[in-house]
């Protein structure tokens, strides 16, 4: 059986017997000598070289992608009864620590300092003396509330840097409950928590029903002084709400690290709003334990068991 691995990333999964491994360049068509592959390993690999893979692999039986989100493999249009996989844990730990720098920075006002900075302005109205508290902004995570919405595993790790700071956090997830000592309720609450919301952090996956799905009727119950922050998946957002509710000051601002369209266009007019942080889907990109996942779940497809992070189709 031959599994094709992607090169950008270095992997040394332990193979099963019978198992042999090839190299492939995930940004052009695949070499015809690799037609015979049963399985393919994705990571970075651009739209067309998954829609050649998705064509001309005759023989392959399970993709394996690295991305926590299989938006990308399920686009390409593999055929239905091809397994695909995610990686799902291997990002938790950075895009936390992304989504805790965004959050810092939105707090600090790094985007007008910065700002000021290139201006060579001492932007001496953030500086100085300040309220030790001040409701009707958010200034800092001592006591803000925080609602993250898709309470997985890049939340059980933000969750706690939160709370450590100070902040107040509540989860959103499918299911209502504890976890890791914290209160999570599901979508039906999320309305109620709205307007008591400080920061609203989405990590969203990209789902037919996810999409859109942070809208205006969202925007518009948060309080004027929230910002949200967005390292889900871009089609979970809706842009031009959030564009129209910060110009209208009816929300404080945002720190977006994913866009429906990436890159993002430089004609966008995200770009050029101050109370905007943009980085280029930067949360990511490091799959740690990446070589410990694919061996596992080489394991577990050689002897026919179930893998792990199996996704529907």
């Amino acid at each position: 059986m031959k599994v094709l691995l992607p090169d950008t990333i270095e992997l040394d999964p332990e193979l099963p017997a019978g198992v042999e491994t090839a190299v492939y360049d995930v940004r052009r068509p695949l070499p015809d000598r690799h037609l015979d592959a049963e399985v393919l390993v994705a990571w970075g690999n651009s739209a067309d070289n998954l829609a050649d893979a998705a064509q001309r692999l005759k023989a392959v039986r399970w993709v394996q992608t690295l991305a926590a989100g299989p938006d990308a493999v399920l686009r390409a249009g593999f055929a239905p009864d091809v397994l695909v996989t995610a990686g799902l844990g291997l990002h938790d730990r950075t895009v936390a620590e992304h989504t805790l720098g965004l959050v810092l920075a939105a707090a600090r006002r790094l985007n007008l300092l910065i700002r000021a900075q290139i201006g060579k302005r001492w932007a001496g109205e953030l500086g100085g003396v300040q309220p030790v508290r001040q409701s009707d902004s958010f200034r800092t995570l001592r006591d803000a509330r925080v609602v993250i919405w898709g309470f997985g595993g890049i939340a059980a790790r933000l969750a706690p840097l939160l709370v450590a700071l100070g902040a107040h956090v509540t989860g959103v997830a499918r299911t209502a409950g504890d976890r890791h000592g914290l209160p999570v309720v599901t979508d039906a609450d999320l309305p109620r928590l709205l307007p008591d919301t400080d920061l609203l952090i989405n990590i969203l996956p990209a789902t037919p029903e996810t999409t859109g799905v942070l809208d205006a009727a969202i925007l518009t119950r948060l309080p004027a002084h929230a910002w949200v922050v967005n390292v889900g998946r871009g089609a979970t957002l809706d842009e031009s709400a959030l564009l129209h509710a910060i110009r209208t000051g009816r929300l404080a601002g945002a720190a977006l690290d994913v866009f429906g369209t990436e890159p993002l266009p430089a004609s966008s007019p995200l770009w050029d709003e101050p109370n905007i942080l943009i980085t280029p889907h930067a949360a990511g990109g490091r799959p740690e334990g990446a070589s410990g996942l694919l061996t596992e779940n080489l394991a577990a497809f050689v002897a026919g068991r179930p893998l792990r992070n199996p996704i529907a189709r």
